[in-house]
Order: structure tokens, then sequence, then C-alpha cells
């Protein structure tokens, strides 16, 4: 929940707060109180056309929950969040807020935006600290719906059709579910309690979950069928992180990032992150890196970007916060060799951007934060037991050549994708299915 009122802060910048003994597990955004969350919101404009709520993905309506808490309504605002996506506490910590509602908040050409993500959180928090639930799912006389995974864009399909009346079953490979929002993410923006916090929201509907159970292995895709589920949304996280082609990839020492964070966030942190640490890349996920391998004890840990700090990807204040910490930043240069030793990594070498510079950084890790892409979708259709040769029909909405298959996430897509956006992508792909079902005679 971040810090204490008692806890001794040093302030960085408007909404991050650091504790001196900030530790790997600990948030690093402190909550609002009531009264920083009621000026926060007597802040809006209360604009008519309401840019926030036009630039969210989910369509969770920001204009609606921040006049709730402006007129001292945080059930309702809670309410209305939750309405409109299941994941709103998950998404008011991790979504890229600058990029889409306060990026359009009608206040950034005044001074600065409405701190949305921050009422956002305001609002779930309080939800969960009066104890009610919002969400009440009808009876479940509906077809069965079945989903491979458990990422985001399942979690918001499967709350989606239950709460049409659509008995769901979620199957998940690994012991946790969540998929990224368990394995990706480093528990200073997201803890784990909070994932798990936002889970049981989607349990609470009726939804059953059924972890270590790998699809194309422990079941068949044709046993779900004579189960008697009627359609089958795919929502499996399928990426893999790139590495660089240059030399030295190979060497033990050298890690992908997905793998990195899934490492330290499975074990809460009993990991070795290593020495003296590289990040290669500028994106949220390179911060996360970098982040977790400071707070876990790295002595040193440097950023190697390609391009200016003002041209980064990352979160502003993610960036800041890695400074903030004792994070190396060495921007414009690019990554030409990993130097190794008795096959173990030493150093990497790197080069300007902009000019003929270079540099050589000590290392005993290297973490490639460059990006992800997606495995291969004949690949993967092949390992679930579906039909070759089958595709996406309709990536907007999710359908797939199999009349009872459906995509969600990051395989419908050629991109990575936020959670806010796997979010959407569950709302309309559920409104799909529905549509399926009630044309078969399931309504």
């Amino acid at each position: 929940m971040g810090c204490s009122d008692d806890a001794v802060t040093i302030e960085v910048k408007e909404g991050i707060s650091l504790r001196p003994d900030q530790g790997y597990l600990d948030e690093t955004v402190s909550p609002l109180t009531p009264f920083t969350a009621a000026e926060e919101a007597a802040r809006c404009l209360l604009c008519h056309d309401a840019p926030c709520t036009k630039a969210c993905p989910a369509g969770t309506r920001p204009d609606a929950f921040i006049r709730a808490i402006r007129f001292q309504n945080t059930k309702g605002a809670a309410e209305i969040i939750r309405s409109n996506n299941i994941l709103g506490g998950i998404c008011a910590r991790v979504c890229p807020f600058e990029k889409t509602c306060e990026g359009a908040c009608a206040r950034t050409g005044i001074d600065r935006p409405i701190q949305i993500g921050r009422l956002q959180r305001y609002a779930t928090d309080y939800e969960k600290a009066t104890g009610f639930r919002v969400l009440e799912a009808p009876p479940a006389t509906k077809a069965k719906v079945a989903t491979i995974g458990t990422g985001p864009g399942a979690l918001s399909a499967a709350a989606s059709l239950a709460m049409m009346g659509h008995p769901v079953t979620m199957f998940e490979a690994n012991e946790r579910a969540g998929g990224v929002l368990s394995y990706g993410i480093v528990p200073a923006r997201l803890p784990q309690y909070v994932v798990d916090e936002e889970i049981d929201h989607v349990r609470d509907l009726g939804v059953e979950i059924v972890l270590n159970t790998r699809v194309g292995t422990d079941i068949t895709v044709d046993e779900i069928r004579n189960r008697g589920y009627k359609a089958i949304v795919l929502g499996a996280g399928l990426q893999y992180s790139k590495l660089m082609d240059i030399p030295g990839t190979d060497l033990n020492g050298v890690e992908a990032a997905v793998e990195y964070l899934a490492k330290a966030k499975s074990s809460n942190g009993k990991v070795d992150p290593g020495k003296r640490v590289v990040v290669i890349g500028g994106g949220d996920v390179a911060m996360d890196c970098a982040t977790t391998a400071r707070l876990l004890g790295a002595e040193k840990v440097t950023v190697l970007y390609r391009r200016t700090r003002e041209e980064a990807p990352a979160n502003r204040e993610e960036l800041q916060y890695c400074e903030s910490i004792g994070i190396n930043f060495a921007f414009t240069f690019s990554p030409t060799e990993v130097v190794g030793e008795g096959g173990k990594v030493v150093s990497i070498k790197a080069a300007g951007t902009r000019d003929a510079s270079s540099i050589e950084v000590e290392a005993d890790t290297v973490i490639f934060a460059i990006g992800q892409e997606p495995a291969d979708f004949a690949a993967v259709v092949e390992g679930l037991g579906l039909a070759r040769g089958m595709y996406v029909e309709n990536s907007g909405e999710g359908r797939t050549s199999v009349a009872d298959v459906f995509v969600v996430g990051d395989i419908d897509s050629d991109s990575t994708k936020t959670v806010v956006n796997a979010v959407a992508d569950g709302k309309t792909a559920a409104t799909s299915i529905a549509a399926y079902l009630a044309g078969k005679g399931g309504n």
C-alpha cells in the first residue's frame, strides 16, 4: 500500500516517494490520502467532452470516477472503475497514463494533468479497505467457455462473459494466475498481493481457474470441447524477448528481460541479481529490470540506450526513479559486443550512435530489454492441438478461422500490448463470443 503516514520519506517528484529502507517487495509510489485525493480531484475542469475518457483504451471513464471522488463519493468511484475495468486496481499502477488519459487531460495546457492513475488507485484501494464488492454475476445458465491462459486479456474476457451469464473455466500452465502480471512486472510497480486481489474479483464472479495445467499436454483442446465448452479463448502470453545480433550473447550471464523479471518475482526476490549489471533498452521493461537489479542488491547498475533521455519511451517518473536510486545511464550508446572470459560475461562494449565515441562497461550480468516479439502463431496452434492453418480472421474482434476459437492479448497483435489494451481486447472478444454463442443457440 506504499508508505505509512509516519514513514520517513524523501520526496523526489510529484507522485514518487522513496523510503530509505526501500526494498524489492515495497511499492514505490505512495497512495493518496483522503485529503490529497479530494484536493487532486478538485483540480479537474469537469470537461464536457472528457478527453481523458476518450483516451482510455479500456473505457474506465476517468471523468466519471474523478467527479465522484470530487463530491466525496469514493464508493461510487470504485463502482464506476470496476464496472468498466475488472483489473482497475492493476491498471491504476501500470497503465501508461502519460500516453493515454493523463496525456489527454485538458489541465496539461494550464499546469499539469490530473493524477488520474493515483486517483484510480485511491478508489480501488478504498474498495478493498471497506470490503464491498461492486460486481455480482447473474446465474451462469448460458453456454460454457474456456480460456487458455490467465493473462490480463483472458481475465477481462472471462469476467465480461461471466457478467453475461456464461460459466467460464481458465486453464493456466503456471502455479500462479495472471501471466505477465504475476511474472513480468516488478513489485515496486505492481505488488503480487494486488494481482492476487484483482484475480479474486474475477473468481468472485464464478470463474474457475485451474492452475498447473498446460493445454496440449495435461489436457487437450478436444477434451475441453468434449467437456461441453462451446467456445475457447486463446489468451496465453506468447511473447519472447529479443536479443541483439552481436558477438557474446551466448555467454553465461546474458539474460532476456522477461526471464530475468520472472525469476526474481516468482521467488520474491530470493535470487542473485548480479553485482555489476548492464541493462540494454530504454522502455518500461528496461526500467523494471534495472530497478529489480538495484533493489536486490546489485552494486552497480547501468542502462545503455541508443537514443537520448528525451527519446526514451519509458515513463518519465519511472526513469527518474531509477536515477534517484543510483542507477547509471549511458544514452546514445548501442552495444557492439558482449565480452567474456571462460564462457562468462566480464564486460560489454558499445559505440556512440551520435558520434564516433565508444565505451566498455564492466559487467557480470547483461540483460536485453529491447522489446518482445510474438511466438510463431502456427507453432503455437500446433502445440495446442488446434487445427493446422488456423489464423486470426478479425484482429479487432478476436475471431479466428476456427469458429469456436478466439484470441486476446499479445497473440492478437504484432507488437507488445499494454495491460490496459489487453483489458480492452478481452471486453471486445467477450462481445464477439457472446454473439457467436447466441447464434449457435447457446445464448
